[in-house]
């Protein structure tokens, strides 16, 4: 591949890869979850059943006649070019997106009865949110509340880009060793293939930070206690937080889901109750704003992004984008050799941008050549989806 040409699209037809597994044996088990825990009806069952056996075996179609954001689908979202085709040949990145739109239409979710409205992973959310794992880890804000700010910021930002293990990040300690490193740019930590947090740091502090949230629960809990500390210590005057307008992708955050976790930290004691207020006054106050632009569940990347969505990150001084999804949309979910700079695909992105992910698929950029190698000769290419090991990527 030639340096100007473009890495190949991720695509689902080699029954070996990654993104085939999700198709055929991830979408499928979500199903028989959904159906195993919320109590659709005989109309609903019999609709996502026939959803699922399309999906592995028949070929894209048409969703039905005046069905909510057709349109969109057919005019900017690809639809045309995948219909007659097999799901398993379009872009994943675009098949997994319309599964999921479909998804919700099969269960109503658009429609005009009953289930109207009513998210069918929040169940999944509701007990991640409640469960032990979280108020453990708010409670070892408490704790965290002791060390020095640049400590409590490393262990924040380290939460929130671990998500579902922020425990690991909020009981970081200056005795650990990690602390006052991380808070410099350098942790230490094997897990991280990449690591720009010093240049993440020395951006702040800024007037309006955009964060484009990833999962809902236990995972948004970290990302708004970032968000509040940033706030708290002047390091952003304004935050945007960008969620998704609907349910999609299992567990991501709508707003919805953002009122959930700041009631769960408003009702804790201690440090996690404080961070809800604040939160809370934060919303009522206009400091923290909540959007939910229709393109967060487009099949797209955001370099395809509409000029709206342009316009408002192009006024932010920093966008931070979460989660392994957001990476895939940020870089385009292509197989770029590894050590592509983080800056190349990125190159359109109006602004300043900073991505924190969890590897959970083959999309990587950034890496150094000595990682890489170091990585496949311990872990052939599991790395790439296993979500052991993370990065912090920047773009000034």
């Amino acid at each position: 591949m030639s340096e100007a040409a473009p890495a190949p699209v991720i695509v689902s037809d080699d029954p070996a890869s990654f993104a085939h597994g999700v198709l055929a044996e991830r979408h499928p088990a979500l199903v028989a979850r959904v159906l195993d825990t919320v109590p659709y009806g005989p109309g609903e069952r019999a609709a996502l059943t026939a959803l699922l056996d399309n999906h592995l075996k028949g070929v894209v179609e048409a969703p039905e006649p005046g069905a909510r954001d057709a349109e969109r689908w057919t005019e900017e979202w690809g639809l045309p070019e995948h219909l007659g085709r097999s799901w398993f040949a379009a872009p994943f990145l675009w098949a997994e997106s319309y599964f999921y739109r479909r998804f919700l239409d099969a269960l109503g979710y658009f429609g005009s009865g009953p289930w109207r409205g009513v998210d069918p992973f929040r169940p999944f959310k509701r007990a991640e949110l409640d469960g032990p794992g979280t108020e453990e880890e708010l409670a070892a804000l408490d704790a965290l509340a002791e060390q020095p700010r640049e400590a409590r910021a490393a262990a924040l930002l380290h939460g929130s880009l671990w998500g579902n293990r922020a425990d690991l990040g909020f009981r970081l300690s200056v005795e650990s060793g990690h602390g006052t490193g991380a808070a410099a740019g350098g942790t230490g930590d094997a897990r991280l293939v990449a690591d720009d947090s010093e240049a993440l740091w020395s951006l702040l502090p800024v007037g309006t930070l955009c964060l484009v949230a990833d999962n809902a629960g236990r995972e948004l809990v970290p990302d708004l206690l970032l968000l509040d500390h940033l706030l708290r210590h002047g390091e952003a005057e304004r935050a945007v937080l960008h969620v998704k307008p609907h349910p999609y992708y299992v567990s991501d955050a709508t707003t919805a889901d953002v009122l959930d976790a700041i009631e769960r930290l408003h009702r804790a004691p201690g440090e996690a109750g404080a961070a809800g207020r604040r939160l809370w006054s934060a919303l009522a106050g206009g400091r923290l704003v909540l959007r939910a632009h229709p393109f967060s569940c487009a099949p797209l990347p955001y370099a395809d992004m509409p000029e709206d969505l342009r316009r408002e990150f192009a006024a932010a001084d920093l966008t931070v984008l979460k989660g392994d999804l957001n990476y895939r949309r940020l870089v385009g979910d292509r197989l770029w050799p590894p050590t592509t700079p983080f800056a190349r695909p990125t190159a359109y992105f109006p602004g300043s941008v900073a991505a924190l992910r969890t590897l959970k698929s083959d999309v990587i950029t950034g890496l150094d050549p000595h990682t890489e190698t170091g990585l496949v000769e311990t872990e052939g290419q599991r790395w790439r989806t296993s979500g052991a090991h993370a990065l912090i990527q920047v773009r000034p």
